[in-house]
């Protein structure tokens, strides 16, 4: 079953990458012919380019039958893939497939260390299905109160289209969206059949009409840093770089790290709200019986 439905997501992935090419993009002339009914290459097209037969392309697309790897390295070319939606285009196929898990992700207790010690530096880990699965005090302190949030809800990609204070801390929210969708469809092609995945895209897609959007324009990303605008309540706004950073014991556990330039405005912007953070916790603490 679950190899019947990553060929259908095959599928409609080349559909939708062909859908993205044009045929002057490719060399194919347009002049002379009638108006076209389709956007982008039809399948024949697609079929003549990669010099093979318009039903075995046919096929492949509608999820009928399992493209070889030398004719995924050709799709690949002739679609003008990238580097991300090639790598995606083959673990859909099955080449790079491994088993989904279902157990509970678990942090090494070394690693929850690690983040306490990052003073000014807000971080937290996220698992295979974006799961929020540690963090540390000015993580919760930028973003929201994860420990306050129930566990299978604390899921990073869920919380930016749930959560509407979390989506107002992004000032560049759509970016931050599209990201997250592209690496969340990256991520679901390593675990062909996975249930958590299949349930959390078809809870989003029925909730949120623009995730349902870009889901289905299929973009995928492997992206491990870059810089977000945040704005927040106590310490105003923010420009901070990102980086993704694979655990050692658990390469499915991602640490996102956020910092910014010594001395640069947002880094004392860190440093304010590290000491608010601070003060609000003893607070918290000192008003328990």
């Amino acid at each position: 079953m679950s190899r019947d439905l990553h060929l259908n997501e095959l599928g409609e992935f080349l559909k939708a990458r062909r859908a993205g090419v044009s045929p002057a993009d490719v060399g194919l002339p347009t002049t002379g012919e009638q108006p076209r009914r389709v956007t982008g290459l039809r399948r024949e097209e697609v079929a003549l380019l990669a010099s093979i037969s318009t039903e075995y392309y046919t096929r492949i697309e509608q999820g009928r039958m399992q493209a070889s790897t030398p004719v995924l390295a050709v799709l690949a070319r002739v679609l003008r893939l990238s580097a991300d939606q090639r790598t995606y285009l083959f673990e859909l196929a099955g080449k790079s497939e491994q088993p989904p898990h279902s157990t509970r992700e678990k942090v090494d207790p070394q690693l929850q260390f690690l983040l306490n010690d990052l003073a000014t530096s807000p971080a937290f880990v996220i698992g295979r299905h974006s799961d929020v699965l540690a963090w540390n005090q000015l993580a919760a302190a930028l973003f929201t109160d994860f420990g306050s949030i129930a566990e299978d809800r604390r899921i990073y990609v869920r919380m930016l289209f749930t959560d509407p204070a979390l989506r107002a801390r992004y000032m560049d929210w759509e970016e931050v969206a599209l990201l997250a969708i592209a690496q969340l469809r990256m991520a679901s092609a390593r675990y062909p059949g996975d249930p958590k995945f299949r349930a959390l895209v078809e809870e989003l897609s029925a909730v949120d009409e623009e995730f349902r959007k870009l889901w289905t324009e299929h973009h995928v990303d492997t992206r491990i840093l870059g810089t977000k605008r945040l704005r927040h309540p106590v310490v105003g706004e923010l420009t901070l770089g990102w980086n993704r950073l694979s655990c050692g014991t658990n390469p499915d556990q991602q640490i996102i790290a956020w910092t910014a330039p010594p001395g640069s405005p947002s880094h004392d912007a860190l440093r304010l709200l590290a000491s608010w953070a601070a003060d609000q916790s003893i607070r918290a603490s000192s008003s328990v019986p």
